[in-house]
């Protein structure tokens, strides 16, 4: 039995947005033709997954580009939250800032769930399931002077607001075990970098399709790490974009964030 259902029977009060659902404009891919497709999915089993929107990195650059897409995304999750939709905050290797809080205990003290498949610590290009990727990103960042490849990042960014009932964690399995505790089937996931962590996390789209999750990417709200001095030699926006069919053909439709503001009644 679910947490809804236990609140349900105690007679508690439902949860912001009950019955209402979205209706999201989807994007896919397949045999190079594009298919637009509406998603129907009730706010109350959908979660948004922030990835990795930290508060600065080695690339000036991809830094200046995550904020500028934080403003966006915190306007995003506030009215998604308002309706219902569960926000997981996933800023990687920086639980111990967080430790304590109710955002974060939460999704540690989630009732065990037994996964279908195993949840990989990272999940690495499958050539069975998908082609290489349309860019190559061995040498990432496209500052003019490049810095050293070093973690500086501390925290999630601060133009994203954390609040209840949110959660924290950058653990696939604190996720399925949360998702399958609440009900949630349907999973948008938003952040950086397209190429890299969105695709491979342990939460990230590869993972979560496996476990049979329903995954979107808002394709408005993430951002490549691609240098355009490395081929297909395309400017950083497009090789982003490049990213996102992919994703689009191989692994699950896009949708656009501002989907996430508004539902109707179910």
């Amino acid at each position: 039995m679910t947490r809804r259902q236990w609140m349900g029977l105690l007679g508690a009060a439902p949860l912001a947005g009950a019955g209402q659902t979205l209706r999201l404009r989807a994007r896919s891919r397949k045999a190079g033709l594009v298919n637009e497709h509406e998603l129907l999915w009730r706010t109350s089993e959908t979660a948004i997954i922030i990835c990795d929107m930290w508060d600065k990195m080695y690339c000036r650059n991809a830094t200046a580009r995550l904020g500028g897409i934080a403003v966006e995304m915190n306007r995003v999750i506030g009215a998604a939250r308002q309706l219902g939709v569960r926000i997981i905050h996933a800023p990687s290797s920086t639980m111990d800032v967080y430790a304590g809080t109710p955002q974060r205990k939460r999704m540690i003290e989630a009732r065990p769930a037994t996964p279908p498949v195993p949840i990989a610590s990272w999940c690495y290009l499958d050539r069975k399931s998908e082609a290489p990727l349309p860019i190559v990103d061995s040498d990432p960042c496209d500052d003019e002077v490049p810095g050293e490849k070093v973690r500086i990042y501390t925290r999630q960014n601060a133009a994203l607001e954390i609040r209840e009932p949110d959660g924290i964690s950058d653990s696939g399995v604190e996720m399925y075990n949360f998702f399958e505790q609440e009900g949630i089937h349907n999973l948008v996931v938003m952040g950086v970098h397209t190429n890299m962590c969105v695709l491979g996390r342990s939460f990230g789209i590869r993972q979560m399709t496996r476990l049979g999750k329903k995954v979107a990417l808002a394709r408005d709200l993430t951002d490549a790490l691609y240098n355009p001095k490395q081929p297909p030699y395309v400017t950083q926006r497009r090789g982003t974009e490049l990213v996102i069919e992919h994703i689009e053909r191989y692994w699950c439709p896009s949708v656009l964030g501002s989907d996430l503001t508004r539902a109707e009644a179910a």
